[in-house]
């Protein structure tokens, strides 16, 4: 199935009754320091703390009750996992979650405290499916990829959708952070069906199997990542880049001084509070200033579940 900007507006009316219409934030001194426009739509303020609660809650409301009767499972580092667990709570379906033994705890906090069972695993992508895979044949859960699927392509790309209704002046840039893909994928869709805004992907130079991926042409399957951006350690999934290369106009780098300076600056001048994948997007403009002077630039703040006895300064 090709997904498209139906698929998108059918999500919204979907999930609309469960989520938050999280508002725009400005600061005029971070556009004076940058030398453009900045709109941040605040998803720090969804539910569970991330635009995540979008694809979560798409993804249990697209199925029946039979589907959902013996449960659900994913992967996830935090955000994906909290919710999840959270969207099957409103439908009280059992829920469980494998997480990286080195995920933050305030994630598997939030996850465990929507109700879900936690089963750790190794840091790996190849361990978190595994145990994803024994779970399934072993119980009979129904998967919910954390990326890399329709309802949670179509479910992230939501918030693209506010953004460009609750934004009255013509964009030349939206961006999000690319860790999975799913967001996007989604930002892409939603952006080039209903403006002329560029879209631009924002990673990690210790992450950047999808920069590798647009450089190269081709997905990279197996990538070891090593950034502070927890939310971004995942690999982009099969159609994440399927859509990427079809909508997203190019993925900027930067490095980890600079998402940790961003951070601090998101925190200082916007007064809310953003984990390290959040600020990857303005430390990419601030690492490459030229490409963004004068323009208007929308940039998705993806979440705040960030743990405030590990913070990185």
């Amino acid at each position: 199935m090709e997904l498209t900007i139906k698929d998108i507006q059918q999500a919204h009316k979907r999930i609309a009754p469960h989520i938050h219409r999280t508002p725009i934030l400005q600061s005029q001194l971070l556009n004076k320091m940058m030398g453009c426009e900045l709109f941040f739509k605040a998803e720090n303020f969804q539910k569970i703390g991330a635009f995540k609660a979008r694809g979560g809650c798409n993804a249990i409301f697209s199925m029946d009750d039979t589907s959902l009767q013996k449960g659900v499972v994913t992967h996830s580092s935090g955000n994906h996992g909290a919710a999840l667990a959270w969207a099957a709570s409103l439908r009280d379906a059992p829920c469980t979650v494998v997480m990286p033994e080195n995920a933050p705890e305030v994630k598997k906090a939030a996850v465990a405290g929507y109700g879900a069972n936690i089963q750790l695993c190794q840091p790996t992508m190849a361990a978190r499916e595994g145990a994803v895979a024994v779970l399934i044949q072993e119980q009979g859960y129904r998967l919910v990829h954390p990326y890399d699927a329709d309802e949670i392509i179509a479910g992230q790309g939501t918030a693209a959708l506010e953004l460009l209704e609750q934004i009255d002046q013509r964009l030349d840039i939206v961006m999000a952070p690319v860790g999975g893909g799913g967001l996007i994928a989604g930002t892409g869709i939603a952006v080039k069906a209903l403006s002329n805004a560029q879209v631009l992907g924002a990673e990690p130079e210790q992450a950047k199997d999808a920069w590798l991926g647009m450089q190269s042409g081709e997905r990279l399957a197996e990538y070891s990542p090593n950034t502070i951006a927890d939310g971004l350690r995942a690999t982009v999934g099969v159609r994440n880049f399927a859509v990427m290369r079809e909508t997203v106009d190019d993925i900027l780098l930067c490095s980890e001084e600079r998402i940790i300076e961003a951070m601090r600056l998101i925190w200082t001048r916007l007064k809310v509070i953003v984990e390290p994948s959040c600020a990857v997007p303005l430390a990419a403009i601030m690492d490459q200033p030229e490409q963004f002077q004068g323009k208007r630039v929308a940039i998705i703040l993806t979440g705040g579940n960030v743990d405030l006895d590990g913070l990185p300064w």
